[in-house]
């Protein structure tokens, strides 16, 4: 395997990395030379298990960092990026910023209570969305960013499909590509990329916490061309490919990693 990253001081910043698209993004990256820094929110009971992937993932022979800590505060956001900032010195940059916050309100609309209010929509926008821009924001104001930086996040079919018990994160994600294409058109002038993926549907820990999700899984199986469905894996291969320097002419894109199976 070619470890392209090795020996550059670069650096993928993953936020909600702990478990999921976000654990396998920093693994396939480190396998090929990049540095990586996790935040995650996690209980006290799941940290060994955790610990026992991150040694994992040093041995692959890079610098793994770690925060339990709450990302979406800004109080601790603004700790973060100075710790951060000490942990990169003067050479080490983000060449990859991985937004992978699963924090959202699955909450019916109708039926059988609690239902969906206002503000179980602003705290799910705000964690899986608007955390987006924050932390971008944040790095570059710091001067984190490699000079070809690239920001990657997550969104799902979701974003155009109405799934019961899904309407806040549904929400969140068309506000978090929006802001994806936003970005890409503002920070291009300091060499940062922006784009989203839209993974199929993976069976990760966010996702079995959707209400109904074995219905979920079985109507992707069959419009699957691939009759499988997607892996973490799979996302993470893509994240790889849109850090390398040969991807840096795409920009503001919304881009299916799913196996086709969005065409039918």
């Amino acid at each position: 395997m070619v470890a392209e990253f090795k020996d550059l001081n670069y650096w993928a910043l993953v936020l909600g990395g702990s478990s999921g698209l976000g654990l396998a993004t920093a693994r396939k990256l480190a396998k090929h030379g990049m540095n990586i820094i996790i935040i995650h929110r996690d209980r006290k009971s799941e940290i060994p298990d955790i610990e026992e992937a991150f040694e994992d993932i040093r041995n692959s022979g890079v610098q793994l960092e770690s925060f339990n800590v709450d990302a979406v505060q800004k109080e601790k956001r603004a700790d973060l990026i100075k710790e951060i900032t000490s942990i990169l010195g003067e050479k080490g940059k983000i060449r990859t910023l991985v937004h992978s916050i699963a924090k959202g309100n699955l909450k019916p609309m109708s039926g059988e209570g609690p239902f969906l209010e206002n503000i179980d929509f602003q705290i799910t926008i705000d964690a899986m969305a608007l955390s987006l821009y924050d932390w971008t924001e944040a790095v570059y104001q710091a001067g984190l960013f490699a000079k070809d930086g690239r920001v990657i996040s997550f969104t799902s079919e979701g974003n155009k499909k109405a799934w019961e018990n899904y309407a806040a994160v549904s929400a969140a994600k068309v506000v978090l590509e929006s802001i994806t294409r936003s970005m890409a058109l503002e920070f291009a002038r300091y060499g940062i990329r922006a784009n989203c993926i839209q993974a199929g549907v993976t069976v990760t820990r966010s996702f079995q916490m959707i209400p109904g999700n074995e219905t979920l899984r079985m109507h992707a199986l069959k419009r699957n061309p691939f009759k499988r469905l997607t892996v973490p894996n799979d996302v993470a291969n893509v994240v790889y490919l849109l850090s390398k320097d040969e991807a840096s002419w795409i920009t503001g894109t919304i881009i299916p990693v799913n196996g086709g199976e969005h065409l039918k």
